[in-house]
């Protein structure tokens, strides 16, 4: 299963080295979300696919550094001007055929904390000292926006609120940058006293959310007994048989959404749900950070068990339903698979030498 994970993230992987979410037409699109989270199962590995994925993103910050300039002067008032979430695939360019919602602060946090924690692993991400110009940039586009108090469209792209998994993923990229770059101490502090306001919500709107588990996995920033509540209302709110619904009452993909189309009050969707899988591998792996190996190994045996064939895991199925939407593989699934199955592995395996 592993074997065959890897094997759809090679066929995702662009020439590049960023890739595809998916190869349905809907996903031939490359965003720099997906692409971090698909690049970690590399982290331990050298033979430099890590590093290229990071090398683009840092030469697509280069492309649009002017923009990053412009955002550190003065504060974005429209989405369009904010650094994009979405690519296009061939040439990594910005899209402007229809809008889209691009205040997504925890993209530019997942971006730090990839540099900074692959740095740490011996990854040789940093090229130049330009390299690290652009992080240096980064971080004051953080400090410009006032991450911790600008409602950004999140995770999911969607509306404009307060989220704790975007907040958190900010914490977790400015602290993973600071053996790299000076990162002044207040802009960490902000962030986390956010954090500590919201918790244990998501947001105003959703009080939880499928995005919460990055707070555990992998910016380790719950951990004890505050993790493991978020983990717990995660599974008892958002838990599915093949999957993880996002939020109570999530329109996309859903059944009913399906049936009538979109525009109803959200009230409307509860129990239609899409389950998504890639929230059982991130339970596994949240588990696993919280020391409970028997439970990760639950989680990583139901994934396997919603593949559509070895290694390949869509973005979601239908509510109740074995259905799969068009979006499959899902790299970021696959990629999720593969870190908890072999971070499992490897706990095992030093449970064993220590018997």
């Amino acid at each position: 299963m592993i074997r065959e994970s890897y094997k759809v993230l090679d066929r995702l992987r662009l020439p590049h080295g960023l890739y595809l979410a998916s190869t349905s037409d809907h996903y031939r699109y490359v965003w720099l979300r997906d692409s971090v989270y698909m690049s970690l199962p590399y982290l331990d590995k050298a033979d430099g696919t890590f590093e290229k994925a990071f090398h683009r993103i840092l030469d697509l910050l280069t492309d649009y550094e002017w923009k990053l300039d412009l955002i550190v002067g003065q504060k974005p008032v429209y989405e369009w001007e904010y650094l994009h979430a979405r690519y296009s695939s061939s040439d990594v360019r910005e899209i402007h055929s229809e809008p889209w919602g691009h205040v997504q602060h925890d993209m530019i946090g997942a971006i730090l904390f990839g540099i900074g924690t692959g740095e740490s692993k011996g990854r040789q991400v940093i090229r130049s000292v330009k390299d690290l110009e652009l992080v240096g940039k980064l971080i004051r586009y953080l400090e410009r926006i006032e991450y911790w108090r600008d409602p950004d469209n999140g995770m999911w792209e969607e509306g404009r609120e307060l989220h704790s998994s975007s907040i958190g993923a900010c914490v977790a990229g400015l602290d993973a940058v600071q053996r790299l770059v000076q990162v002044p101490q207040r802009l960490i502090d902000l962030g986390r006293e956010a954090l500590r306001t919201l918790y244990p919500r998501e947001s105003e709107s959703k009080p939880a959310d499928l995005a919460q588990l990055s707070l555990v996995y992998p910016y380790r920033l719950l951990t004890g007994e505050r993790g493991e509540a978020i983990v717990r209302q995660v599974e008892e709110q958002l838990l599915r048989e093949r999957g993880v619904i996002r939020y109570s009452g999530d329109s996309y993909y859903s059944v009913l959404e399906e049936e009538h189309g979109r525009g109803h009050d959200q009230a409307f969707y509860k129990g239609s749900e899409a389950e998504w899988t890639f929230g059982l591998p991130w339970l596994a792996l949240c588990w696993l950070e919280l020391g409970d190996r028997n439970k990760a190994m639950d989680y990583v045996r139901q994934t396997e068990r919603a593949m559509v064939e070895p290694g390949v895991l869509p973005e979601l199925f239908f509510a109740g339903t074995a259905e799969p939407n068009p979006n499959t593989p899902l790299g970021w699934s696959s990629a999720m698979y593969i870190l908890a199955a072999e971070a499992l592995e490897r706990a095992q395996a030093g449970a064993n030498a220590g018997d």
